[in-house]
């Protein structure tokens, strides 16, 4: 129930920053001028926008799919889609997406998947994915530092900054037993010096997903080429991702910059705001958006730009998969409702 309630409170946090940010982003916009700049769009890029959503979220799906059934579990393509998009909901709703991979293993979990096998296969999705936001970052970092702007350069440190610590701290999970068991009882010290309520739970918790994390060890090391081809698509999956912009960019019939320099802003901006504590980093993205791409985009179409852009790679999927959650949720209901009937004959 706890879970719920606090499923809930991130829910309606994400409406009212939703609503906040929208108000204060088009404050001063003329919405008539909006709708009519939104209706001049070119339909066919903005297809290809929604094309790049979809593909990507395949790609997850795909790569999820590769490591299951090398793990000799019985799942289907569609499931690990639908897996794709359940991980893409609750990101979006807890802050720094923390809520996605959980929410995921509990609904294979629900599907009869070995939670090991669930857990492995994420991990590898997750660290493939940290790598590929930080050296794309970089890359692009090298080639259009001059686009970030002062704010967005110390913001840029503190979140590529994050990603590697985050890295970092999931390499030595994973392979160094040492480190890992050091780190562990230093966290479990300072929740101690916290006084953190039901320390005894989170102390298994923490320890119990540190043995998953070195039992992992062994199939990673024992498979790096497997693990390269899931980076390689992984790079593959964020390039989809980072050609979005590029795509509502051309809707609104601009075409003076390239594809390649959109996308490098995109990877920097999404490597900016990718650390920030709120649901789907709402507001801070946007904010973020106006501020790199207004050197690009003319400013009577800036914000036309931002509600394309956000409109379908993150508030459209988000109520895409959202719906994919419901009916994932109902059917898990349904089939337990009808399992316990089953047992009471």
């Amino acid at each position: 129930m706890n879970k719920i309630k606090k499923y809930i409170l991130n829910m309606l946090l994400f409406i009212f920053l939703i609503w906040l940010t929208f108000k204060i982003l088009f404050a001063n916009q003329d919405m008539n001028e909006l709708l009519k700049i939104i209706d001049s769009t070119n339909k066919l890029f903005l297809l290809c926008s929604c094309l790049a959503m979809l593909i990507y979220c395949m790609l997850e799906a795909f790569n999820l799919m590769r490591t299951l059934k090398r793990l000799n579990t019985n799942t289907t393509y569609f499931k690990c889609l639908k897996y794709a998009f359940i991980g893409v909901f609750f990101s979006a709703i807890t802050p720094a997406a923390s809520g996605g991979q959980p929410m995921q293993v509990y609904y294979m979990h629900k599907d009869g998947l070995d939670i090991g096998h669930s857990s492995l296969a994420l991990l590898i999705n997750l660290t493939s994915f940290q790598i590929t936001t930080i050296l794309m970052a970089l890359i692009s970092l090298i080639f259009y530092h001059s686009y970030l702007s002062i704010g967005l350069r110390i913001f840029f440190v503190i979140g590529v900054g994050l990603n590697i610590i985050a890295l970092t701290l999931l390499l030595i999970s994973i392979f160094s037993k040492r480190l890992s068991n050091g780190l562990v009882n230093f966290a479990i010290k300072i929740m101690t010096k916290l006084k953190l309520r039901k320390l005894d739970k989170k102390v298994e918790d923490l320890r119990s997903s540190l043995e998953k994390y070195q039992v992992s060890a062994k199939y990673i090391r024992n498979n790096v080429p497997y693990v390269l081809k899931t980076l390689g698509i992984t790079i593959l999956q964020m390039i989809v991702y980072y050609s979005i912009p590029y795509y509502t960019y051309r809707a609104l019939g601009l075409s003076g910059d390239s594809y390649i320099k959109i996308l490098c802003l995109q990877a920097m901006l999404y490597a900016t705001v990718s650390g920030i504590p709120s649901p789907g980093a709402v507001g801070v993205t946007e904010g973020a958006f106006v501020t790199l791409f207004s050197s690009i985009i003319p400013n009577k179409l800036l914000n036309g730009a931002v509600l394309l852009n956000r409109g379908i790679s993150f508030y459209l999927m988000a109520v895409i998969s959202s719906i994919v959650v419901l009916i994932s949720t109902f059917l898990v209901k349904k089939r337990e409702n009808k399992e316990f009937k089953g047992i009471v004959k």
